[in-house]
């Protein structure tokens, strides 16, 4: 942003969409084992955007090419908690030919920005640079500090990013007791009259697993009643086909309970087929919050076709809801059987705080200055994000990353996606919501 834009009153609206192509741009693929660019250049680029502004942001390398920035915005009133807004500058790997833009081109295309990140999450990590930018400028400082933290290796767990930043450099959050940041805050259209915002209030936990099996190795010609890729495959088997019980969490009975108010009608959550059948496009993000999960995700064994191997493995991505964490793991042992050895890759904790507070109203407030036709609401994310780490800290997390989406929009299909994209005017409504939130907060 130059002196010029700034005489001519350029507002954070002006130049989220340019801030959100830019970013995406940046190709910060977490392959999870910092084969990929990394986030360095992204970094780099962020805090040159705060430094023009006033700010001095910092950057807190964890590990070769892997960094995060971070800076402080001084309030009126320094006696006040402070807040954390954080964002996650990697992103998932894309498959350039499976998309109908290139996903790190960051094309505008019918009326969204198209990319890699698009959603998850360069979208508020632009939002948020246009109005800490916009009020920087203006000279309008928040009613209290902000911390803003860009973040490495979310999708990969967060330990080259959030995580090593809290066990490293903890000062850096000094008075901070709340925080926002990805995966909430958007809208889900009942009808004209009203729209409702889910805000993020919980999040499952996770354990992302090795499981092992050991059996007798020897040639693929002969009778062979120990072998270990026979039976790693039917024990995965029985695991990707489980259905675990439903179990209802005090967010998600908060959420089916507003949503059944919306609606008109008593949701029914060991309906499952029933209840999902009336979320339409959030069906996915709410479906895996009824339970736990686990999925398979990768298989690997052997290393020629007339050899049975002496071991087979596979990888799942298990998910727990808050306070079942001990009813999964012995689930999981009885589903797998004793011959399968289930060892952690990475695991975290699930969190989860109440829907009420100051902070709680000012989103409130905000949505329904900008859409009248706004409620917020309670939700689940089936997920895990840095608030994870933040919580560590005794930071209250919720999920406030306020989006104004077309109903049509899959929205939910867009996180990991091909295609993923945001609407421009999402974009700006966002902008419009953060503003007003900052001021209340």
């Amino acid at each position: 942003m130059s002196d010029t834009d700034t005489a001519r009153g350029v507002t954070g609206e002006d130049e989220v969409v340019d801030l959100c192509r830019d970013l995406i741009r940046f190709d910060t693929s977490n392959y999870g084992d910092h084969s990929g660019p990394g986030e360095r250049k992204a970094a780099e680029w962020v805090a040159e955007k705060l430094a023009e502004v006033g700010l001095d942001p910092q950057i807190y390398e964890s590990h070769p090419g892997r960094a995060s920035t971070v800076a402080r915005i001084a309030g009126e009133d320094p006696s006040r908690p402070a807040l954390l807004i954080h964002g996650h500058l990697d992103v998932v790997p894309a498959n350039a030919q499976d998309w109908t833009h290139d996903p790190f081109s960051g094309e505008v295309a019918d009326g969204c920005v198209w990319g890699r990140g698009a959603v998850d999450m360069k979208d508020m990590d632009a939002m948020t640079l246009a109005v800490v930018r916009d009020r920087l400028r203006s000279g309008r400082r928040p009613p209290r500090d902000i911390v803003l933290a860009f973040l490495a290796d979310e999708e990969a767990g967060g330990t080259f990013g959030a995580r090593h930043l809290v066990d490293h450099h903890p000062d850096l959050f000094e008075g901070v007791t709340e925080a926002i940041s990805e995966v909430g805050g958007f809208s889900f259209t009942v009808n004209e009259q009203r729209r409702l915002y889910l805000i993020q209030t919980a999040e499952k936990g996770m354990h992302w697993m090795k499981l092992t099996v050991a059996g007798t190795a020897g040639h693929g010609s002969m009778i062979h009643r120990d072998n270990a890729i026979t039976e790693l495959s039917e024990a995965v088997a029985r695991l990707g086909r489980h259905k675990f019980p439903v179990r209802v969490t005090k967010t998600t009975r908060a959420f089916l309970d507003e949503l059944g108010d919306a609606l008109g009608t008593e949701l029914d959550p060991e309906d499952m087929e029933g209840t999902l059948a009336r979320l339409g496009g959030i069906a996915k993000l709410i479906g895996a919050t009824l339970s736990n999960t686990a999925n398979p995700t990768q298989l690997g064994a052997g290393y020629k076709v007339n050899v049975i191997p002496g071991e087979a493995t596979a990888h799942v991505d298990g998910r727990f809801l808050p306070g079942f964490e001990e009813e999964f793991l012995a689930d999981l042992d009885k589903i797998l059987g004793p011959k399968v050895r289930r060892e952690d890759v990475h695991s975290d904790k699930a969190v989860e705080t109440t829907f009420d507070g100051a902070l709680v109203d000012a989103m409130q407030s905000a949505l329904v200055a900008e859409d009248p036709a706004a409620k917020a609401i309670p939700y689940m994310l089936s997920g895990g994000t840095d608030a994870k780490s933040f919580d560590e800290l005794g930071i209250r997390g919720f999920g406030f990353a306020p989006l104004k989406l077309p109903p049509e929009l899959d929205f939910a299909g867009m996180f990991h996606g091909v295609d993923e994209r945001v609407p421009v005017d999402g974009l700006k409504f966002g902008v419009r919501v953060l503003d007003r939130f900052i001021d209340a907060s």
